[in-house]
C-alpha cells in the first residue's frame, strides 16, 4: 500500500497506494515561517485546523490580530499554489478540471485529543463529507510533516473496496440508486454558483459515503481489528485518494494538508462511486 516515489502516478493512486516522498518535493516555507506556524498560532486557535479556502480567499480557524492572520493566510496560500503547480505538472491528465479545496495547517498533537468519534482523526475512516459534497468526484490530499523532530504516524485497514465488500452490508451501505432527484440536481446547481456552496451541498452518493464513514468510527469491533502502520519522517510528504483508502492519524503534530477534488471522469479505474452505484461490482 505504501510506495516510496519521486513522482506521482495516477494509476498507483487509483489502485489505492499511499505515495510517499522521502523529502517534500515542493519548496516549504522558510525556517522562520515554519517556526511561526508551529509556535505563533497557538494562542489564537479557534478550531483544530487553520485553513485557507482558495476559491473564497478566506482563512478560518484563528481569532488573531490582523498581522498574524495575514501572515498565516499568505503562507498557506503560497504553499497551496506550490503544491498545485507540482501536481498539475506531474499528473496533468488526472488534475485536469480539478477544484482546489483547503490548504490547512494542523498545529495540535493528534494523540489523545478526546474529540467526538465523528471528528476524531485517530479513528480509521474514509473521507466523506468533511469538505462538502463531491457527487462521486475523488478526494486527493497531499500531506507534509512539518515537525522537525518527530514522525507522523498513520494506520490503515485497507482500501474502500476491500472494506465495503467486507462490511458494507453491516453498515447498511448498499449499491444502486445514486441518481439525484430533479430537485437535488437543481439544489446542487444553485449551490455551485457560490465559492463555499459545496460545504452545504449533498447527494445520494455523499450521504451513503458519510454513513460508511460514521459506521467505521462508531464501531469498536472494526476499530480494534488489525491495521497497517506507517511512519512519515520529518519533512517527508505523502499523497493519497482519501475517499478510497482508509486511514487514521494516531500520533503527530504540525502538518500541512492540501485537499483537491478530482473529477470522477478523470479516473481510469473503478472508484467508490462506481461500486456504490452498482456499475462495477
Amino acid at each position: 500500500m505504501l510506495q516510496l516515489v519521486e513522482k506521482p502516478s495516477q494509476e498507483a493512486l487509483e489502485r489505492g497506494a499511499i505515495l510517499q516522498f522521502s523529502r517534500c518535493p515542493v519548496e516549504l516555507p522558510s525556517a522562520e515561517d515554519q517556526q511561526f506556524l508551529r509556535e505563533g498560532l497557538g494562542p489564537f486557535l479557534r478550531r483544530k485546523n487553520v485553513s485557507w479556502y482558495p476559491l473564497a480567499e478566506k482563512l478560518t480557524g484563528l481569532q488573531a490580530p490582523a498581522s498574524v492572520a495575514a501572515r498565516a493566510g499568505r503562507l498557506l496560500r503560497e504553499h497551496s499554489l506550490r503544491v498545485r503547480e507540482f501536481l498539475v505538472s506531474a499528473i496533468p491528465e488526472f488534475t485536469r478540471g480539478w477544484e482546489p479545496g483547503t490548504c490547512s495547517f494542523r498545529p495540535l498533537e493528534e494523540k489523545g485529543r478526546g474529540l467526538s468519534s465523528h471528528a476524531s482523526n485517530e479513528l480509521v475512516h474514509v473521507d466523506a463529507g468533511a469538505y462538502g459534497a463531491t457527487h462521486g468526484d475523488r478526494i486527493l490530499r497531499f500531506f507534509v510533516n512539518l515537525n522537525p523532530s518527530r514522525d507522523r504516524i498513520w494506520i490503515s485497514k485497507g482500501s474502500f473496496e476491500e472494506l465495503w465488500r467486507r462490511h458494507g452490508a453491516s453498515a447498511g451501505v448498499v449499491s444502486g440508486g445514486l441518481e439525484p432527484t430533479p430537485f437535488g440536481r437543481a439544489y446542487s446547481a444553485v449551490l455551485r454558483v457560490f465559492p463555499m456552496g459545496r460545504v452545504i451541498d449533498t447527494s445520494p452518493y455523499d450521504r451513503r459515503m458519510r454513513r460508511f464513514h460514521n459506521w467505521m468510527k462508531d464501531t469498536p469491533a472494526f476499530q480494534e481489528g488489525p491495521s497497517q502502520r506507517f511512519a512519515f519522517p520529518p519533512y517527508s510528504a505523502w499523497m493519497v485518494l482519501t475517499d478510497g483508502v482508509s486511514h487514521a492519524c494516531i500520533e503527530g503534530q504540525h502538518a500541512l494538508v492540501d485537499t483537491f477534488i478530482v473529477p470522477l471522469k478523470n479516473c481510469k479505474l473503478p472508484a467508490p462511486y462506481h461500486l456504490l452505484a452498482g456499475l462495477r461490482a
